[in-house]
């Protein structure tokens, strides 16, 4: 039988089946009738009240979040060897794209369900579908406020009914909203979507999606949204146009933030690069990453040890520090870097997705993402103006300057890696 199609789109990740035999029926999801959540190939999920125990929970969420900072790391190796990445700005939320596969695992089966949970760095002898979604649940309800939000949603088109089953546990554990929509009428579907996008990203992202294949039976999205300020901000009256190093060969005018204060900081002899942590008024913070030589050595040895190391062992010192305004906006397909990190069968013929709906598979993932930077603060998903700091005229205090090629990463008290990425050219 010939296999549906899926497309998942992350920042928002959106998953969009077909097939070639509709479906009949309709379903919304926000009006489904509340049922038992059948996670685990028939056997039913404990309920938040009848959870076996909290210990079990918590150390679920532990294995999990353990496991989201190891597919972070992974992801973004994979990305930086992509021949089509090379010299190129990346930026991507590793929470996006787990979260939106996390669903999506949800409806799968047999040894599709296996490369996924493989994939994403969940170890199966340990742990269950239904520790996955409590334990995304726990994240999603966490990171409610008006700092930062995160969620799914479902777009179904009129003709298609996936299983109950699977629509319930998206909304009870992934807090996914549910639309229908008529996917043969693409100009307005896609309005649907861009709109519910941009609702959800406060109109930074308001263009997800463009053209719709009127076959398309259900679009999954995966959304993460930040804004913070910084604990300490910059002085726009500090900033000033300095030069930045992009290569080696070829400098570009970018206006520089400047600062001088007490930091957090950590040089890693092993791989010469410094760390300087930027807190947030909030429970989160920014990590920046500066190595004295090139990228490479970096890319290729940063991994959750060494992200643990510099947090441990951070010291407070005073410094001169000055980091470009920047704006980095991306799209990316993830198709054969998910095929090398092991998830294959759910792209193909061999796809077992019969938990959302028979002969269907995915056809492509997507991920869009940006960030904005600057004097105030940060906003993730937004895209502004690029700017730089004032270099410092005072010798007796140690400087960190932000003139050439770094990496970047957004994270919370508990170390959980919302979004992720290197700055090559701060002007793109």
């Amino acid at each position: 039988m010939m296999q549906g199609a899926v497309v998942v789109w992350i920042l928002s990740a959106l998953v969009c089946l077909g097939t070639g035999h509709p479906h009949k029926g309709r379903e919304d999801l926000g009006t489904l009738k509340q049922k038992s959540v059948l996670t685990d190939y028939g056997q039913k999920a404990p309920s938040v009240h009848e959870d076996n125990s909290a210990d079990h929970a918590a150390n679920s969420l532990s294995m999990v979040t353990s496991a989201n900072k190891g597919f972070a790391f992974n992801l973004y190796r994979k990305l930086a060897a992509q021949t089509d990445n090379q010299g190129k700005n990346i930026f991507f939320s590793p929470s996006s794209v787990s979260l939106a596969l996390a669903a999506l695992s949800v409806g799968a089966r047999g040894q599709t369900h296996q490369q996924l949970f493989s994939g994403l760095g969940f170890n199966s002898s340990l742990l269950n579908q239904a520790d996955v979604n409590q334990a995304f649940h726990g994240l999603l309800t966490k990171t409610s406020s008006e700092d930062i939000s995160a969620g799914t949603a479902v777009f179904v088109d009129n003709k298609f009914k996936p299983q109950p089953e699977f629509l319930d546990a998206l909304r009870q554990f992934y807090l996914a909203d549910g639309k229908n929509v008529d996917f043969n009428n693409s100009t307005e579907s896609a309005a649907a979507i861009n709109k519910y996008v941009g609702e959800k990203t406060h109109g930074k992202i308001d263009q997800l999606v463009e053209d719709l294949d009127p076959d398309t039976l259900m679009y999954l999205i995966s959304y993460v949204y930040y804004k913070g300020k910084w604990k300490t901000q910059f002085n726009p009256a500090a900033t000033e146009e300095e030069m930045f190093n992009v290569d080696g060969q070829t400098e570009i005018p970018v206006q520089m933030m400047y600062m001088e204060a007490s930091f957090d900081v950590y040089y890693d002899k092993q791989i010469s690069t410094h760390i300087l942590r930027l807190p947030f008024n909030n429970s989160y913070f920014m990590l920046l990453m500066l190595p004295d030589g090139g990228l490479t050595q970096l890319e290729e040895h940063i991994c959750p040890m060494h992200y643990a190391k510099w947090l441990n062992g951070m010291r407070r010192k005073k410094y001169m520090i000055l980091v470009p305004k920047f704006s980095i906006k991306t799209k990316m397909n993830l198709n054969n870097v998910l095929r090398q990190m092991g998830i294959t069968d759910v792209f193909g013929a061999a796809a077992d997705l019969s938990g959302i709906a028979e002969a269907v598979s995915v056809s492509e993932v997507v991920h869009q993402a940006a960030l904005d930077v600057d004097e105030t603060g940060a906003t993730a998903t937004a895209v502004t103006s690029v700017g730089v700091v004032m270099k410092s005229m005072m010798d007796d205090v140690p400087e960190l300057r932000f003139d050439r090629p770094f990496m970047v990463l957004i994270a919370d008290s508990s170390n959980n890696i919302l979004f992720m990425g290197k700055i090559i050219n701060p002007n793109l």
